[in-house]
């Protein structure tokens, strides 16, 4: 058995497990900690708990400690001096020529590299720019071309529902999310509706997905012609949750059926 603890890295918005180290941790420590880029700051998201070793992968690192005040003057003025190397990079990119949108940029507690995030339309040849950036911090530099989803997760924001955005809050990954969850839960195919600020679907899409799917089982399909006492009709609406379905019968108007009453299409 190994002490776990779960932690997140504020400015990826990555969550990792480590070895707690025997540490004494609770939710909300600052800890320092190992990764493949180099010594990073994290915060602790979930209090240590014990894990059987056989669950963990070989590769887990421990935590190295707990950051004291000296680690935390460091972060703060790591970030003041990237800040300021965030507007640099600006600077050289627009006079390389290059068509890049900087999100953010940060070093290594460490100071070993210096790391920006950048979208942009297509790939971008950014090897003059790197090449300049190490020339002036002499630290070793990386930048890296996200997508518009990582970019909403980095920054936040509110989405539609007037919540802050699931990606920046509590969602570690992103899941696949495909226009047939939109009609699957009959929602009107409209952009402004169903795509979040990123201007790509909205990842709460998948949440009810399943629900919709079990639920949908025995119900017509929406547009098919069905036979009721009344004469035959086409379904225009269903209510997955009430269990009921409507059906037109042109001159004769409107009626409302339940699902155990279907027995199939005409």
């Amino acid at each position: 058995m190994k002490n776990i603890v779960l932690v997140m890295f504020p400015v990826t918005k990555i969550l990792d497990y480590y070895d707690s180290n025997e540490i004494d941790l609770a939710v909300d420590d600052v800890v320092v900690v190992e990764t493949e880029s180099g010594i990073h700051s994290g915060i602790v998201k979930k209090a240590p708990y014990m894990e059987k070793e056989e669950n963990l992968p070989d590769s887990i690192k421990k935590v190295i400690r707990k950051a004291t005040d000296d680690d935390k003057k460091i972060l703060a003025e790591n970030q003041k001096n990237a800040d300021k190397s965030l507007e640099v990079a600006k600077k050289y990119s627009k006079d390389l020529g290059l068509n890049m949108n900087f999100v953010d940029c940060y070093y290594t507690l460490d100071k070993n590299q210096l790391i920006f995030s950048f979208v942009a339309d297509n790939r971008v040849d950014f090897r003059e720019l790197a090449k300049k950036l190490a020339q002036k911090y002499k630290t070793r530099i990386e930048l890296r071309q996200i997508g518009v989803r990582d970019k909403a997760k980095k920054i936040g924001g509110l989405g539609p529902c007037g919540l802050f955005l699931c990606c920046h809050t509590f969602l570690t990954d992103f899941n696949s999310v495909s226009i047939n969850m939109a009609k699957n839960q009959f929602l009107a195919l409209n952009p402004s509706k169903i795509n979040g600020i990123c201007g790509r679907l909205l990842c709460c899409l998948g949440y009810e997905n399943e629900l919709y799917t079990q639920l949908k089982k025995g119900f017509p399909k929406m547009g098919s012609m069905v036979e009721t006492p009344s004469g035959i009709g086409k379904v225009t609406s269903i209510d997955v949750f009430k269990g009921v379905f409507q059906v037109d019968l042109k001159e004769k108007g409107t009626v409302e059926l339940k699902k155990e009453d279907y027995h199939g299409s005409a």
